[in-house]
């Protein structure tokens, strides 16, 4: 009977690295795996009947962790849910959803468990604990986010910073030099980085181009139509003329319907411009300049990592950010 020293023996690898490549217990090289199973093939070596369970390797199966918290803004969220299973999808495998509020109880059951093959993680949080799983498992994990302590992670994300930049350049270079940034719920800035990295690029890019800028939340926990009216009528006591909204669709509704009221006419006594967006601004009564979120780029990129991952059975670790793009509708006046 062929033994597992002689398979190693003939494909010129160690006896450990034909047990891992046989059991799937650690990752190996695609051009190795290949080598093994064809010398092991050509001996007739079969392993136990618990190794061939597991000699498949791969269930076909990502597990997308992406906690529902109460705070939690369902269209854009499952909107990524579902560009994450489009994804999978087309490479033939399936998506297996994570929704635990204590995420990381669930991340940790399907590592244990070893169900699937690799696991993506939406709804980053500045300190995600999920960040720590991730370093310690073999599984290959990508971020779709970034925590505030990336090291050793693999994330991909919109460059929210550049995003941020880019609205505000748009903007003094039409001419305003004062702007308001009505962000995300109040809630929003503690429980996810995306808000904070988008308003630090706002913050940056205003102090260096001189223009004053103003920011405000659309509420508490979600949008709150008064403290949108309260946003938009103290910007107009203090004679600011343009906008940056990073927030709901309904935020943006509310936005509109204020400046309205005060008889105001986006695109030529006011410009808007929405950053960050996951929806599409040319439903709203007046077509908004955005700089999209489109969460596909996202969740292609991460997939594709991932695949590249299991087949070189290497870490990718390091941060993709994609570059953001303007898309001019006509709600930025036209310099005089």
């Amino acid at each position: 009977m062929t033994t597992i020293h002689e398979v190693a023996e003939a494909a010129g690898v160690s006896i450990s690295t034909v047990s891992y490549a046989l059991s799937g217990k650690r990752p190996v090289s695609e051009k190795t795996r290949r080598r093994i199973e064809d010398a092991a093939a050509a001996l007739g070596y079969t392993p136990d009947a618990g190794a061939r369970m597991l000699a498949g390797r791969r269930t076909h199966i990502f597990a997308l962790t992406e906690p529902l918290r109460t705070d939690t803004h369902a269209p854009t969220h499952m909107a990524f849910v579902l560009a994450a299973s489009m994804a999978a999808r087309r490479h033939g495998y399936d998506i297996l959803l994570l929704t635990d509020e204590q995420a990381s109880e669930g991340m940790s059951r399907v590592t244990s468990s070893r169900l699937v093959d690799a696991i993506l993680v939406l709804d980053v949080a500045p300190d995600d604990p999920r960040a720590q799983i991730a370093r310690s498992i073999r599984i290959p994990t990508v971020f779709i986010g970034i925590p505030d302590d990336a090291d050793g992670l693999t994330c991909v994300d919109l460059d929210f910073e550049a995003a941020g930049r880019m609205a505000v350049e748009r903007l003094t270079d039409a001419g305003h030099a004062a702007i308001t940034l009505l962000g995300q719920p109040e809630v929003s800035y503690r429980t996810s980085n995306f808000p904070r990295r988008l308003r630090r690029g706002v913050e940056d890019s205003a102090k260096q181009h001189g223009a004053a800028l103003t920011t405000a939340c659309a509420g508490a926990v979600a949008t709150d139509p008064a403290a949108v009216r309260a946003a938009v009528d103290a910007a107009v006591e203090r004679g600011d003329s343009a906008f940056i909204v990073h927030a709901a669709d309904d935020a943006h509704e509310v936005l509109l319907s204020a400046l309205s009221r005060h008889g105001l006419t986006v695109g030529s006594d006011v410009s808007v411009v929405s950053a960050a967006t996951s929806f599409d601004t040319r439903t709203l009564g007046v077509p908004l300049d955005t700089i999209p979120l489109i969460p596909a780029q996202s969740c292609n990129l991460a997939v594709s990592i991932v695949l590249d991952r299991l087949e070189r059975g290497e870490a990718d670790a390091g941060i993709h950010l994609i570059p953001p793009a303007y898309h001019q509708l006509g709600s930025v006046r036209t310099p005089s």
